[in-house]
């Protein structure tokens, strides 16, 4: 190797080297860095727009770099050999891979770093994949200037990495569940069935969620109820599931293995038989008579039939409701004490009954808080709410469900005909960048309006459903089958969106304005009744929840998860997991899938007892603290506390709660925060790197 000189780089990082001896583990001498690079070539990904020699050579020159190496695939097994032997072949005290991504392959080159017998911490990667090839691709030269820059300043952090080590915690054996829909009813009997006792909370009085209010389901169109009523029933019997309804996630304070959730019971005002014997009622506590149903005066729109039946202040939603416990809504309710006499001896009613918290630990959680309907009124131009027969999908469900407000038989709302010729307008809020609507695809709407087309076929002779669309996106197992059996069924597929939606007044009927894009024209049908394909959107609840268990969410509002095809059912708050549709919108078996990968995912840390936490936190250097507490206010991870320590108020880091994201860090007005691993002299050394530019 030639001889190396003294650069500006070189006096850059001697002065970051003094300033890191603040280090609270750097105290004692460190040796000579003796820098390993490695250039991967990626088959062609980088290889195929820069120069990896004159790379690699450029690597040597640095100050600090003792071996510098390439190879077509350092991820590889041969690759991580070639890591390994070098850091024994040349003693070397730091490793640095330029090649893609650290979210995909830092873990492996950590492994590798540590089976070559270096701390895995002493390790930096340069992204030139992504950061650079794939954005230089028509460049070379361009690319290879870039690709030295960033090895460059790898290199001048890699000299100054610290051996850390990593933290375990202990994990909680409980879990909980937040939502119990299908998603949250499966991940809980999921973990119920590997032995995990499990929280299931759910906001409304009952289990089931959006698929309750379902009539069938494509493309085998199975009856909802009946495939969901036994594992409703499965839930309510299962001994490590404790089930907890009519109830929200009210705080939730600490981290993986150790969350301390509160939960408020809302008051329901009706005893279950458990709840009744604590206060001496034997035998007592509701049994679902519904006796107190049939006195009650006050009639309310009933939510559950999307405000298409009645209901009375204290209810149940359907029959088959999983607990089989009434509720009253004490908004409505006027306490006239009717149902009280009702009940009689089994004494299940309590009109002064308070909500409740109740708090829990658990080691890990999953959030499965469902979706909501986009209120598609906004849509002003559909008519939706302005017209009788102008209808939502879900209030179809309803109609043509035997258990809904009109015991299946589809009527139109204005006048309880049963109309004959109906459109379904796809996309209805969906795909939609006009600003009123949703930019994404809801994915199940073409699918169920086309059960919704089979349905108006088979229940009533003669009926003629037309279908709008956009697109028709039938992407699951036996779902393009499913598309061409309702063509062949007879109903007619029309492209294009609808523009307007006019009323005759004398008969209610609707005209349907649209553009047929196949055909280039314009046309106008007049029609009995329009069903909406409303686009989904968050639970409205989603975002306070997310909040709470400190989890990102897309631009849309969807939660985030940790890595879209590495880690789809996990967040960047560690021991906290998404299932179902709260991630984005998803069919039943989807979010089944998802529910299952959940649970396991979440089961993983518990059954392993403790977890280890990269050591990426922040550490405070007491001597230079002043116990302001402005860091205590803007840690978004509520990681740091003041305390009381020899005399003096000082922050304290709770690590397994910080995420090292340096926010207190970069805020501290007396430099009293160290970010492991991404300490000031590191960064300041990597912008001399990058300010001294090539000169050598």
């Amino acid at each position: 190797m030639a001889e190396k000189k003294v650069t500006k780089k070189d006096a850059a990082q001697k002065t970051a080297k003094k300033d890191a001896g603040i280090a609270p583990n750097m105290a004692k001498e460190e040796k000579k860095p003796r820098i390993g690079v490695f250039i991967c070539h990626c088959g062609t990904n980088i290889a195929g727009s820069m120069s990896i020699t004159d790379v690699q050579e450029y690597a040597k020159t640095l100050g600090d770099v003792a071996f510098a190496d390439n190879y077509q695939y350092m991820c590889s097994t041969p690759g991580q050999k070639k890591i390994e032997d070098a850091i024994k072949e040349h003693n070397l005290t730091g490793i640095v891979v330029a090649a893609c991504s650290p979210r995909l392959h830092e873990p492996t080159f950590r492994t590798a770093t540590k089976e070559g017998g270096l701390n895995p911490f002493r390790f930096e990667m340069a992204n030139i994949r992504e950061q650079n090839s794939w954005v230089h691709m028509h460049d070379s030269e361009g690319a290879t200037s870039k690709a030295k820059d960033a090895i460059r300043i790898a290199v001048a952090k890699a000299a100054l990495l610290q051996d850390l080590i990593p933290k375990s915690v202990p994990v909680e054996p409980t879990a909980m569940v937040v939502g119990a829909g299908v998603a949250g009813m499966q991940a809980a009997l999921d973990l119920a069935a590997a032995g995990i006792k499990t929280y299931l909370i759910e906001q409304e009085p009952s289990i089931g969620g959006r698929m309750s209010q379902l009539d069938k389901t494509f493309p085998t169109l199975d009856c909802s109820q009946c495939i969901l009523t036994p594992k409703m029933v499965d839930v309510g019997r299962s001994k490590n599931i404790e089930l907890m309804t009519y109830s929200n996630v009210d705080s939730v304070e600490g981290y993986i293995g150790n969350f301390d959730v509160t939960i408020r019971k809302k008051a329901r005002g009706v005893l279950t038989p458990d709840e009744a014997e604590a206060r001496g009622f034997v035998g007592g506590g509701c049994n679902g008579c519904g006796d107190c149903d049939a006195v009650c005066p006050v009639i309310k729109p009933n939510n559950f039939e999307v405000g298409m039946k009645p209901r009375k202040a204290i209810y149940i939603n359907h029959p088959q409701v999983v607990p089989l416990i009434y509720t009253i809504d004490f908004e409505s309710c006027v306490k006239c004490g009717l149902c009280v006499t009702a009940c009689g001896d089994k004494k299940a009613i309590d009109l002064e009954m308070q909500d409740e918290l109740i708090k829990v630990k658990v080691g890990t959680a999953i959030l499965a808080t469902g979706y909501d309907i986009f209120p598609i009124e906004k849509k002003e131009e559909w008519g939706y709410k302005k017209y009788e027969n102008v209808i939502s999908s879900l209030e179809f469900e309803r109609l043509i469900c035997a258990s809904g407000p009109t015991g299946g038989h589809l009527v139109r709302p204005s006048d309880g005909v049963t109309p004959k010729k109906i459109a379904f307008l796809l996309c209805a809020g969906s795909r939609d960048n006009t600003g009123v609507g949703k930019p994404y695809c809801s994915r199940f709407c073409c699918m169920y309006s086309l059960k919704h087309a089979h349905q108006i076929i088979e229940k009533i002779p003669g009926a003629q459903p037309y279908l709008f669309y956009m697109d028709i996106r039938s992407f699951g197992k036996m779902y393009e089958e499913f598309y061409y059996r309702i063509q062949d069924e007879g109903a007619k597929f029309i492209r294009g969106r609808v523009a307007n939606i006019l009323e005759d007044p004398e008969t209610k009927n609707l005209k349907v304005y649209a553009d047929d894009t196949l055909l280039d024209r314009p046309m106008e049908l007049e029609v009995d009744l329009v069903v909406l394909a409303s686009a989904v959107e968050p639970a409205a609840d989603t975002n306070r929840t997310r909040k709470l268990f400190g989890v990102s969410c897309s631009m849309d509002g969807w939660l985030l998860e940790a890595h879209p095809k590495l880690n789809p059912c996990g967040t960047t708050t560690a021991g906290v997991f998404l299932a179902g549709v709260c991630q984005g919108p998803k069919d039943i078996p989807d979010t089944v899938a998802s529910a299952e990968g959940a649970a396991s995912a979440a089961s993983i840390p518990i059954h392993m007892g403790e977890v280890e936490l990269e050591p990426y936190f922040a550490m405070c250097i007491e001597d230079k603290c002043a116990g302001c507490g402005m860091c205590v206010k803007l840690c978004p991870y509520s990681a740091l506390d003041l305390i009381e320590k020899d005399g003096r108020t000082v922050m304290q880091v709770t690590e397994a709660k910080c995420k090292g994201c340096g926010t207190c860090g970069g805020f501290c007005p007396g430099g009293a925060i160290w970010m492991q691993h991404f300490t000031t002299p590191q960064i300041v050394a990597q912008i001399d790197a990058f300010l001294v530019g090539g000169e050598q």
